[in-house]
């Protein structure tokens, strides 16, 4: 097996959605290459490694669970991903006089624009002003840390070299993947879930409440809107995956159903599979990078997918009517295109082929793994 590697996140396997994703997956594929540790918040739902599990988001415990490993697992990578655990093992590495041992960081998003562009829409802004000055801080001491940095959004080098008046000569921008229960059309199908919702078709918005980000927030308040404008229609059923309708302090629409968060994969595949079209209503001040992971999804399980343009970011590979239909960010030109779609399945039926031929081909998380493992194996001190 040959090298080590200590893969550090916030992975919570509670919540399979967001954080999960990345270092879950990645890790699935990484011990072909790699002996691996998953330390994260929960990882009990990593069975293909040994884990650490801490329950806990405070800079003092990851840094104190980091050190640990370092003792016993002796690592000769630490791969850590988003800014909290990076931080965590800069400051462990550097306790513990590591001089062996490579570390390289991950960003998912750039936190620090996200909290910037939300501070005029979110419900306290002094609050979200804070969480941007610590965040800037501190993807500040990991940029000049001067450690590889493996991004998943082409944007990310940008934002380094404008923010920080900086350009990364060790960035590697590689994109997130998707999962072969979502790419292997043979896998048994499980019963439908939107029986009782026939003969409408089925336009599906996955929003999961995630950790201090509030972007899956706005895309549901934008789907409610949607549902609204399109309620005197009959065809078209809303349904969000991963929120319950008692998040919800607002009056709903007949045509919208929420069916709270779905613990079990196969059920979530399900959900998937059998819907019509996926959608990604993202308001322009969302700053959507963790949408990436529903569209792979979506273009997985050939959905044909309807987006605003913010729902599509790091993912320029796929474009309007080639792979999917990008809608405007008003609540009406992006409920006219979602009726559309649903009404005209067969007609965009090319563009869900394209999406999936391109999502089997480039974008499947053991292609990723590759590349990463790539990358890796290059920082290894010998």
């Amino acid at each position: 097996m040959g090298k080590r590697l200590l893969l550090v996140s916030t992975l919570d396997s509670s919540q399979p959605f967001g954080a999960f994703t990345r270092p879950f997956y990645l890790g699935e594929y990484l011990v072909k290459y790699f002996e691996v540790c998953q330390l994260g918040l929960d990882c009990s739902a990593v069975n293909y490694a040994p884990s650490v599990s801490l329950g806990s988001r405070s800079l003092r415990s990851y840094v104190q669970a980091i050190q640990k490993c370092i003792e016993e697992f002796c690592p000769d990578i630490v791969y850590a991903q988003e800014t909290l655990p990076g931080l965590a093992a800069l400051i462990a590495l550097t306790l513990t006089k590591q001089k062996k041992c490579s570390l390289v960081l991950d960003f998912h998003t750039f936190s620090a624009f996200e909290y910037w562009s939300r501070l005029s829409s979110v419900a306290n802004p002094f609050k979200e002003f804070l969480q941007f000055i610590k965040t800037y801080i501190a993807q500040g001491l990991l940029i000049f840390s001067g450690n590889p940095i493996i991004a998943a959004g082409e944007l990310t080098p940008q934002l380094i070299s404008q923010w920080y008046a900086k350009k990364p000569h060790n960035i590697y921008c590689i994109g997130n993947g998707v999962a072969e229960d979502l790419l292997n059309a043979q896998l048994p199908l499980a019963i439908d879930p939107y029986k009782a919702l026939r003969p409408a078709k089925i336009a599906v918005v996955v929003a999961p409440k995630t950790f201090q980000f509030p972007t899956n927030d706005m895309s549901v308040s934008m789907a409610i809107e949607v549902a609204k404008y399109l309620e005197h229609q009959q065809k078209v059923h809303f349904v969000v995956i991963g929120r319950d309708a008692n998040d919800i302090k607002e009056a709903l629409p007949s045509n919208i159903t929420f069916v709270g968060f779905v613990p079990e994969r196969k059920d979530f595949v399900a959900y998937l599979r059998y819907a019509d079209v996926g959608l990604l209503p993202f308001p322009k001040q969302a700053v959507a990078g963790g949408a990436r992971n529903k569209a792979l999804d979506y273009f997985a399980s050939r959905k044909l997918v309807v987006s605003t343009p913010e729902g599509l970011r790091g993912l320029e590979e796929f474009h309007h009517l080639q792979h999917l239909l990008i809608a405007g960010f008003s609540v009406e030109e992006f409920a006219n295109v979602v009726l559309d779609a649903a009404l005209n399945l067969e007609k965009y039926q090319p563009l869900t082929e394209a999406a999936y031929t391109l999502i089997r081909d480039k974008y499947s998380w053991s292609a990723k793994a590759q590349i990463v493992a790539e990358v890796l194996m290059q920082t290894v001190k010998h």
